[in-house]
């Protein structure tokens, strides 16, 4: 169809109004450029906080309440990782090293069940907690790194995606607080994976051992058809050959899942077969059952530890458990896409082992029966079947930093002067590989990798382990995927001493951010002072703690100050049982209200009976101990135990404690005293 034109004017009216058009349509497009332009320079940030765990979480707060701009940017769709993610029963080595926000979370858990501090928990109560920290600031849940952008040693951007759509992010100073480490190898970073020969650092317990623990009883047959290597290996061994004990090699510890189960009928959600499933995965286990018949007890085959709320926290027990040895191998350097397979070929694994425990007419009546009255919990992981989204990535890359954390940090034989952090953990590693070694010519199943070795007391991680070298990367922090060997990271990699770490991260990017000065050049002892002056970044007074220093402290008899594992800390005042003494700790001068504790060892070893007298002023205050009554919860065989509120004008407070008549020996540990203040 044409269109006529009969009026020379209208023609000319018409072709004005088009070069019109097209000129306002230009002058649109470069003001959207302009606006897109101005709207990229809006997504600026002092600092970037990758990862959702429970460090990320830490540093996301302790960076924000330094006064940076900051946002959280996270794979995961939740926070909290292993700790929301069902590890409940937490690891903590020595209470002491844990500080700071990671402190407050612990009391906050305590707050929720009625108590002072409380170490095991609920996922739901974990995650809501974990999000108050973060409340107010922004944050891109469900966003993984794509690429990065990089000038000489500077991170200047890092790109995201969702999946469908992506997003430029730039700052000041990034944080990978992923257990992958992802953004740090991104970065050029130098990082490894796997175990070190122990030659590399001068170590005992890296590489290759074959230990006892978790470990199968000698002749457990590997072979499809007993006795017929022709018929191959069952399922879960590897045909590697043993290797020298101490060498090296790129193994990974075994991952698993940390299983929240409930036994409450009307909370449950019964445990059905997966659709892949596959009961030739668990012939080991029969096997292993067959050659342990005086353990028929669920307890016996998965590490089962009550949380509140008739709930639980699953972890691997023995030779074959919950731990899908050798499936981790590939996870550190594998794509997302691979990675998703891994996780799900560990969930398949697992449901289907609990499955298999409640159904297969093989197993032990008595175990099946227990399985049986067990089941998913309807009020966690609503969005996720009601099982956990986290998979346990227990060590993945590391990096090597300026400083690499050794055993000999974990024993106390190095010292660094530049702690940012503390642990106290056993040398822990999982299996890596499951074999088949002979003895006197049978072939028989074996596992290699566990380590579980007792270090020294806690000790300090240094601010080097947890920053790239200078020549690398000058605006990065690592707190998770730190510089350590394999079998130091072993002792690190527990939860409360990522959050530490991670609050330790989100300071000195503050800092760094701040001053613009690269994160190699933050003082650490500004980054450690916080611990002491302001614990919380709020203003809030910081507790006041006698333990260590005894210049409080007065005896009467014959008290010993010693070292111990079970202290708080790493040394507590001893009275040998049946000897007479009292012991009392004198504080400075005080002014302000706080509540009064003192750390009570309970345990078969430990007097149970204890007088205390709180005297100030002309107040004199007499309180019993009786070990009975103070509850002792988690991983743990020590409790604050809480001896009344003192309103204190510029006079010191004298706690004396006089032991009960006992046989056994009486200890005292520590005493705390907690500002008093009424919120609104």
């Amino acid at each position: 169809m044409l269109l006529q034109v009969k009026d020379l004017e209208g023609l000319k009216q018409i072709t004005t109004f088009v070069s019109v058009m097209k000129k306002f349509l230009s002058l649109v497009t470069v003001l959207s450029a302009l606006l897109s332009c101005e709207k990229e320079a809006e997504i600026q940030y002092d600092v970037v906080v990758y990862g959702g765990n429970a460090s990320a979480v830490m540093a996301t707060c302790a960076a924000s309440r330094s006064g940076a701009h900051v946002i959280m940017v996270s794979p995961d769709r939740h926070v909290g990782g292993m700790v929301s993610g069902g590890l409940g029963y937490t690891d903590i080595g020595n209470k002491q090293v844990v500080k700071g926000l990671a402190r407050d979370f612990f009391r906050k858990v305590g707050k929720h069940y009625g108590r002072f501090e409380q170490w095991v928990f609920e996922p739901h109560v974990a995650e809501n907690i974990l999000e108050g920290y973060v409340k107010g600031c922004p944050r891109m849940m469900g966003w993984r790194l794509d690429s990065l952008s990089k000038e000489g040693t500077t991170i200047k951007n890092i790109m995201v995606t969702d999946g469908t759509a992506a997003r430029t992010l730039s700052a000041k100073v990034f944080i990978d607080c992923t257990y992958e480490g992802d953004l740090m190898a991104a970065a050029g970073v130098s990082y490894t994976v796997g175990r070190e020969d122990n030659a590399v650092y001068g170590e005992t317990w890296n590489g290759c051992h074959m230990m006892e623990t978790h470990q199968f009883p000698d002749g457990v047959d590997p072979f499809v058809v007993p006795g017929d290597s022709s018929s191959g290996f069952l399922w879960g061994i590897s045909d590697q050959k043993m290797t020298p004990e101490g060498k090296g090699d790129t193994l990974v510890q075994a991952y698993n899942y940390r299983l929240c189960l409930t036994d409450s009928l009307e909370n449950m959600v019964p445990i059905t077969k997966p659709s892949d499933y596959d009961p030739s995965k668990y012939e080991l286990m029969l096997r292993l059952m067959l050659a342990q018949k005086d353990k028929r007890a669920l307890n016996d085959y998965l590490i089962i530890s009550s949380m509140p709320g008739r709930k639980t926290d699953i972890n691997n027990r023995g030779a074959f458990s919950t731990d899908m040895i050798g499936w981790s191998n590939n996870y550190p350097e594998a794509s997302f896409e691979e990675r998703q397979r891994i996780i799900a070929a560990h969930k398949s694994y697992t449901q289907g082992m609990l499955y298999f425990l409640g159904h297969d007419e093989r197993v032990p009546d008595q175990i099946r029966k227990e399985m049986l009255s067990w089941g998913y919990p309807k009020d966690e992981y609503r969005d996720n079947g009601h099982f956990t989204p986290q998979l346990y990535i227990r060590e993945s890359r590391r990096m090597i930093g300026p400083y690499v954390a050794t055993q000999a940090d974990c024993e106390g034989r190095s010292v660094p002067g530049d702690a940012i952090g503390w642990a106290a953990y056993t040398m822990d590693s999982h299996n890596c590989r499951r074999i088949v070694i002979e003895k006197s010519g049978v072939p028989m199943v074996k596992n290699e990798g566990d380590v579980e070795i007792p270090g020294g007391g806690p000790y300090p991680i240094s601010y080097r382990s947890i920053t790239p070298k200078g020549t690398e990367c000058s605006n990065l922090l690592v707190p998770v995927c730190l510089s350590a060997s394999h079998i130091a990271y072993g002792s690190i990699r527990m939860e409360p001493v990522f959050m530490v770490l991670g609050q330790s991260a989100g300071v000195a990017a503050a800092m760094a951010a701040k001053g613009s000065i690269s994160v190699q050049a933050v003082p650490s002892a500004k980054i450690r002072g916080i611990y002491d002056t302001d614990p919380l970044l709020d203003g809030s007074a910081p507790d006041i703690l006698y333990d260590e220093d005894t210049s409080a402290v007065k005896t009467e008899g014959s008290w010993e100050r010693k070292a111990s594992r079970s202290a708080y800390g790493s040394t507590a005042w001893v009275l040998p049982a049946t000897r007479y003494g009292w012991l009392s700790y004198v504080t400075e001068p005080l002014t302000g209200s706080y509540d009064v504790y003192t750390y009570e060892r309970v345990g078969k070893n430990a007097s149970p009976s204890k007088t205390y007298v709180l005297s100030y002023g002309d107040v004199s205050e007499k309180i019993q101990f009786e070990a009975a009554n103070l509850p002792v919860i988690g991983q743990t065989s020590g409790e604050w135990f809480h001896l009344g509120r003192v309103n204190l004008t510029e006079e010191s407070l004298t706690v004396k404690m006089t032991p009960g008549q006992s046989e056994l020996d009486t200890y005292s540990d520590a005493l705390l005293l907690v500002s008093f203040c009424i919120t609104k």
